[in-house]
C-alpha cells in the first residue's frame, strides 16, 4: 500500500524539495517501512485515509521527511548509511569526517530513521510503544 503520491509529495513538502519521482517510487517503500516500525505498523492494522486529519497528515510529513533523509543520504540501508570511512588519506594529504559526539569522529553511526520525522509524530499516539490489550 502506497501511504502518499508523489502529487502528495510535492504537495506537503511544497515543492522546496527537488527530487524525481522515478527517485520518490524508488525510495518510498523503505521509508514506508521505516514508519511501520517507528509506529508498531498501525496503519497496517487501521486505514490512514480513514484517521482522523491531523494524525494523517503528520504521518505524511513525516514520510516525506524520512524519503527526503534517504534521498540526502544517497542510501537507505544502515550497511549503505554507515559504511563511509570516518578517516582517509590520499599522499600526505588526510580527511576526516568531524562528529557530534566523537571529537576523532570514531564509532559513530548514524540512524535509519530521520530525527525529523519526531518532529511530526511527537503528540500524535503513534509513536506509543506500551502493550496493547486488544
Amino acid at each position: 500500500m502506497r501511504y502518499i503520491t508523489f502529487a502528495e509529495f510535492e504537495e506537503l513538502t511544497e515543492r522546496t524539495f527537488e527530487i524525481s519521482e522515478e527517485e520518490f517510487t524508488k525510495l518510498l517503500p523503505k521509508s514506508s517501512a521505516i514508519l511501520d516500525s517507528a509506529t508498531s505498523h498501525f496503519y497496517k492494522l487501521n486505514s490512514l485515509e480513514k484517521d482522523h486529519a491531523f494524525r494523517r497528515n503528520q504521518f505524511k510529513l513525516a514520510l516525506c521527511t524520512q524519503i527526503q533523509y534517504f534521498h540526502s543520504l544517497g542510501a537507505t540501508t544502515f550497511e549503505e548509511i554507515n559504511n563511509t570511512p570516518q578517516t582517509f588519506q590520499a599522499g600526505r594529504t588526510s580527511v576526516s569526517n568531524s562528529s557530534r559526539y566523537n571529537p576523532n569522529g570514531a564509532n559513530e553511526s548514524k540512524p535509519l530513521l530521520s530525527k525529523d520525522v519526531y518532529v511530526y509524530l511527537d503528540g500524535t499516539g503513534l509513536l506509543y510503544s506500551g502493550v496493547n490489550a486488544w
